[in-house]
C-alpha cells in the first residue's frame, strides 16, 4: 500500500513542478507579450516561493486539525486556480496574484506531502521514498520544458498556464479519491501525540533551521539552471526549443538517478560521500555550460549525478524533528527554505539585466552548490555535538 501511496503522490506533485516552470518555460513571448523585463521574469518565477515565508507556519499547525488528504486536495486547487488567472493575465500585476496563488497551493502540497511519504516511510527506506517523490518535481519540470515551449510557440503562451491549471485540478480529484493513511499502531501513536505536542527542542530548531539551509541552497542553484541554462545554449547559437529540449535532459534523467541515488545511500549507509561527489559534478557542469559542443553530455552529467542526491537532503527532514512534532517542524523547515529562494530567481534576472550575459546567473547557481555542501557539513557537526 505505501509505494500506490507513493505513487499517487508522484502524479500529484508533478503538478507542482508544471505549474512552476511555466514562468520558465514561456518566458520570451510572454516577456514580449506584457513588456516585462528579465528582472520581472525573475520575481515571477520567484514570488510562486514567496507565500511559504507567512504560510508554512501557520499551515504546519493547520495540519493538527484537518487531514491531509483534504489540505492537500486544497493546494492542488489553489494551483488550479492560480494557473487561470494567469492564462487570462494582461499584465504583472494580475500575473502576480496568479503566481501568488499558485504558491499559496505549492506551500500546502509541499509540507503536507512531504509528511504523508514520511509517515508511509519513516524508518524503513526513507532515503528512497523521499528521493522518489522528490523527482516528482523535476519530472512537472521537463514536461513543462518541452509541453509547454511547445504550446507557446503553437498556440500561445496562454496555453500553458491553462494545461498545468488543469492537471492539477485533476491530481486534486484523484488525491480526495485515493488517498488513504497508514494504519500501523506507530502511525496512530504519532496522531494522537501530535494533538498536544505544540513545540520543537532547541537541537530540533538547530537541525531542522540547518536541514533547510541545506535543501533551500540546492534548490536556488537549479532553479537557476532551469531559468537561464537554455539562455547560455541560445547565445551559443541553439534555437530556443533545441536548447529547452537540450536543458530539459538533465530533468528527465534525474527521475531516475534520484531513485538510484536514494537506494545506494540506504544500501551503502554513505549518503554524504554521495552527496558531495555529486554536488562537485553539479557545479563542474554549470561551469561548461557555455561549452555548448558540449551542450548535451553537460545536460546529462548534471541531471545523471548532480542533482541525484535530492532525496538524501529531503531525508534530513526525518532526523530533524521527532514524529509527533513532524507537522510543525515541517512548516519551520519550508518557512526558512521559502526565505532563502524566493528572492534567487530575481537577484539572477537582475545579474542578467545589469550584464546581458546569460552566464552570470549561473555562476550564481555555482556559488549555491557550494553552500549546499557547506551547510551540509555544518548539519552533520550539529548532530555529532548533540551525541
Amino acid at each position: 500500500m505505501r509505494w500506490a501511496m507513493l505513487g499517487l503522490m508522484f502524479a500529484a506533485r508533478a503538478g507542482l513542478g508544471f505549474q512552476f516552470q511555466t514562468v520558465g518555460s514561456v518566458g520570451d513571448p510572454l516577456a514580449a507579450d506584457l513588456g516585462l523585463s528579465y528582472a520581472e521574469l525573475g520575481t515571477l518565477i520567484g514570488i510562486f516561493f514567496l507565500p511559504g515565508l507567512v504560510l508554512a507556519l501557520p499551515v504546519g499547525y493547520a495540519g493538527r486539525y484537518v487531514s491531509d488528504k483534504r489540505l492537500v486536495a486544497l493546494g492542488l486547487a489553489s494551483l488550479a486556480l492560480g494557473g487561470g488567472l494567469c492564462a487570462v493575465a494582461t499584465g504583472f500585476g494580475p500575473m502576480t496574484v496568479g503566481r501568488i496563488l499558485c504558491g499559496v497551493g505549492f506551500v500546502v502540497c509541499t509540507i503536507f506531502m512531504t509528511k504523508m511519504i514520511v509517515d508511509w516511510f519513516a524508518g524503513c527506506e526513507i532515503a528512497t521514498a523521499m528521493a522518489v517523490l522528490v523527482m516528482s518535481w523535476p519530472f512537472g519540470i521537463a514536461m513543462s520544458q518541452v509541453g509547454h515551449t511547445w504550446l507557446a510557440t503553437a498556440l500561445g503562451w496562454q496555453w500553458a498556464f491553462a494545461a498545468a491549471a488543469l492537471y492539477s485540478l485533476v491530481g486534486a480529484v484523484l488525491v480526495l479519491a485515493a488517498y488513504r493513511p497508514p494504519a500501523t499502531p506507530l502511525a496512530k501513536s504519532i496522531a494522537a501525540v501530535a494533538t498536544i505536542a505544540t513545540g520543537m527542542t532547541r537541537y530540533e530548531w538547530k537541525l531542522v533551521i540547518l536541514a533547510a539551509l541545506v535543501w533551500g541552497c540546492f534548490n536556488a542553484a537549479f532553479i537557476i539552471y532551469l531559468s537561464f541554462a537554455s539562455r547560455v545554449l541560445v547565445a551559443g547559437g541553439f534555437g530556443s526549443l533545441e536548447a529547452a529540449a537540450v536543458i530539459s535532459l538533465a530533468s528527465w534523467v534525474m527521475i531516475v538517478s534520484g531513485a538510484v541515488c536514494g537506494q545506494l545511500a540506504d544500501r551503502t549507509g554513505k549518503s554524504d560521500a554521495i552527496l558531495y561527489t555529486c554536488l562537485v559534478v553539479a557545479m563542474l557542469s554549470l561551469a561548461l555550460l557555455p561549452q555548448t559542443n558540449l551542450a548535451i553530455p553537460v545536460a546529462l552529467a548534471f541531471g545523471l549525478v548532480g542533482m541525484a542526491p535530492a532525496g538524501l537532503i529531503m531525508a534530513l527532514t526525518s532526523q530533524a524533528v521527532a514524529p509527533e512534532r513532524r507537522a510543525f517542524g515541517m512548516g519551520v523547515f519550508f518557512s526558512i527554505f521559502f526565505l532563502f529562494t524566493a528572492p534567487t530567481p530575481t537577484i539572477a534576472g537582475w545579474l542578467y539585466d545589469l550584464s546581458g550575459d546569460p552566464f552570470r546567473p549561473i555562476l550564481l547557481g555555482i556559488v549555491m552548490f557550494g553552500l549546499t555542501m557547506v551547510t551540509n557539513v555544518a548539519f552533520r557537526m550539529a548532530q555529532r555535538t548533540r551525541r
